[in-house]
């Protein structure tokens, strides 16, 4: 069976259906990297951002990174059974959980976050690096018009690598 589905010619030229080719694939490429090892992109997702905002309150991380309360307590469960997050009583808030990553999380995280990087790199490997810069400055602006094209915007500001 084919990868990519067939569609017909007018529909393979519109940018939405070769966007979501791509984003398609580069989840499948990510998806791959991140299991060799034993990690899901959401947990990923998690594990970085309390990485980037910790300590933080269960309930900030899951509107910060967009994941149902329920979900979230589920996700940041996983990373705490496994030791790579920590969840204590919130130092300003004794009703709230702090989330922290933990030392073995920082492990995993710059592990999987080198897994993640070679993903990308597989996915735009037809590229020039001048190219690859374009193209993230180029959908940072699809992502969010008028965000990257101020002046001291920075090429592929705000663009996910997962």
């Amino acid at each position: 069976m084919a990868e990519t589905p067939y569609a017909p010619a007018r529909i393979r030229a519109l940018p939405s259906w070769l966007l979501g080719r791509a984003a398609a694939r580069g989840h499948r490429l990510v998806a791959e990297a991140l299991a060799e090892e034993g990690m899901r992109m959401m947990h990923h997702a998690v594990l970085s951002a309390v990485g980037e905002l910790g300590p933080v309150s269960q309930a900030e991380l899951g509107r910060s990174v967009g994941i149902d309360p329920k979900d979230m307590v589920a996700v940041v469960n996983d990373l705490q059974a496994d030791g790579l997050v920590t969840r204590t009583p919130d130092p300003r808030d004794r009703r709230k959980n702090a989330i922290e990553i933990s030392a073995s999380g920082e492990r995993r995280l710059r592990r999987t976050e080198r897994l993640g990087d070679r993903a990308n790199a597989e996915l735009t490997a037809g590229l020039t690096p001048a190219e690859r810069e374009q193209l993230m400055a180029l959908l940072a602006r699809v992502v969010e018009p008028g965000a990257g094209s101020g002046p001291g915007a920075r090429p592929g500001a705000g663009a996910a690598t997962d």
